[in-house]
């Protein structure tokens, strides 16, 4: 009798010791997500919150959000939370969940940045905390991009396949005229389009006073559907590139 219940006990031990290895790697495989096809992430300038809808960049995400496929990652940051930008497309790519990222999750990344003015540099800086990470980004979008004292929007890593500058040379505020690539063979500059609101000036809602009486060409580069648009075709083209539609002037950039 005594020996029948040490058999079973034998039994259930070589059990768990055998099934504990199993259920450890079916929990490992259970726990990989899946990374989102592409990351979007804008900043907006100033400090205007991530969620105004009066500004380009909010516009842009939630077109983005309404039309794009559902494994599409998309968000709008302060350009003061690029930090917070950053840990998280680290997050989002770090499919085993192991708190670090593989050769295999880095270079599955597909990501894209844009942004206007203060929002525009955070752009660049982003860009360049994923080079040091050996993370690469599709393309970097900057609409009158405007750098604080410390930091430098005008050349675009190499870990960046693909960047494009709009501006507007007006104002108190204006945007930067030129970006160039740190490596011309590894990112190709579609180019830096100046845009003139004292020849053309669009209507914007929600400004306040003192973008209309300081800074009325800068703010009106963040809500410029033309400019929008035309962005809004080249990320589309990117991430669609089989059924995108390009106007004519997107035409252009992406024949440069």
């Amino acid at each position: 009798m005594l020996s029948v219940r040490y058999r079973l006990v034998f039994i259930f031990l070589w059990t768990l010791a055998t099934a504990g290895p199993l259920l450890a790697a079916e929990g490992a495989v259970a726990n990989r997500q899946a990374a989102p096809s592409y990351i979007l992430v804008g900043f907006v300038g100033g400090f205007v919150r991530h969620d105004n809808p009066h500004h380009g960049p909010v516009l842009l995400a939630e077109k983005f959000r309404q039309s794009m496929p559902q494994s599409c990652y998309v968000r709008v940051f302060e350009n003061r939370h690029r930090k917070t930008a950053y840990k998280t497309i680290l997050s989002l790519l770090d499919r085993d969940r192991d708190g670090a990222l593989n050769r295999e999750e880095k270079e599955q990344a597909h990501i894209i940045l844009f942004g206007q003015s203060w929002g525009a540099s955070a752009v660049v800086l982003l860009a360049r905390e994923l080079n040091h990470a050996g993370i690469p980004v599709m393309l970097t979008v900057q609409v009158d991009s405007v750098a604080k004292p410390w930091q430098h929007d005008g050349v675009i890593p190499d870990n960046v396949s693909a960047a494009v500058n709009f501006y507007q040379p007006h104002g108190l505020v204006h945007g930067r005229p030129e970006i160039i690539a740190a490596d011309p063979s590894r990112t190709r500059i579609l180019g830096n389009y100046r845009f003139d609101y004292r020849e053309n000036p669009v209507h914007c809602d929600g400004l306040s006073w003192y973008d209309r009486l300081l800074t009325p060409s800068h703010a009106q580069s963040e809500c410029d559907p033309h400019v929008w648009t035309e962005i809004e075709d080249l990320v589309r083209h990117r991430i669609e590139p089989q059924t995108g539609k390009l106007n004519p002037y997107a035409q252009v950039l992406l024949a440069r």
